[in-house]
């Protein structure tokens, strides 16, 4: 019995470590999950794409990330890339539309809705530095960034709190027209737009 209560000084630490970065492991896989489910289904509305469907898309998300809180501690940021029609040296791609959902205050990492549209800012695509990626002729690109905020479910004393990020990207699927529309009048205030007045968890 002594031997034992002694072994367990170092087993229940060891356990408690194994435990949380177990949990990690399954939340990192989650995280890319939403991203993949996101950048894909935005990118599946063929011929046009309305603002009612890319609300549509992030209910979704609230709903598959409600078990580890992702509405409250993370933040997905859509972004569609195509050609920003210039020429010359300031041909190059431009951000069309940008669409976000969740309460954390973070900023897309490749720019905000407009960025690039009248110069060569992201002549080279997005996406890391040695990994960049752009749009066929005539088509675009949809981009889901995932940050989150993850609390260890142990205790600090493992694991200290991190931040946690996915990306994916997904080709447009027979869409003409990358504009967002609004054919049901949603309001600013319904419209999932990443100002700082639309960070919220729902």
């Amino acid at each position: 019995m002594l031997e034992f209560a002694l072994s367990l000084i170092f087993l229940v630490p060891i356990a408690m470590i194994g435990i949380e970065l177990a949990n990690l492991a399954v939340v990192t896989l989650r995280l890319n999950q939403l991203s993949m489910m996101v950048a894909d289904n935005v990118a599946r509305y063929r011929g046009s794409i309305d603002e009612a469907q890319v609300d549509e898309v992030m209910t979704g998300v609230a709903f598959a990330g409600r078990n580890i809180d992702f509405g409250g501690r993370g933040r997905v940021i859509v972004s569609t890339m195509e050609s920003n029609g210039q020429t010359g040296t300031q041909t190059g791609y431009k951000i069309t539309w940008q669409r976000c959902f969740g309460a954390k205050n973070v900023a897309s990492s490749f720019g905000l809705e407009g960025a690039g549209a009248t110069d060569a800012t992201l002549a080279t695509g997005m996406g890391p530095a040695t990994n960049k990626v752009k749009p066929v002729d005539n088509s675009a690109l949809i981009f889901a960034e995932l940050r989150y905020t993850y609390q260890p479910i142990v205790g600090r004393g493992f694991m200290a709190p991190r931040e946690l990020s996915s990306l994916q990207s997904f080709t447009v699927r027979d869409r003409s027209s990358q504009t967002l529309t609004n054919s049901t009048n949603m309001t600013d205030a319904q419209r999932r737009l990443c100002d700082a007045a639309h960070l919220s968890a729902t």
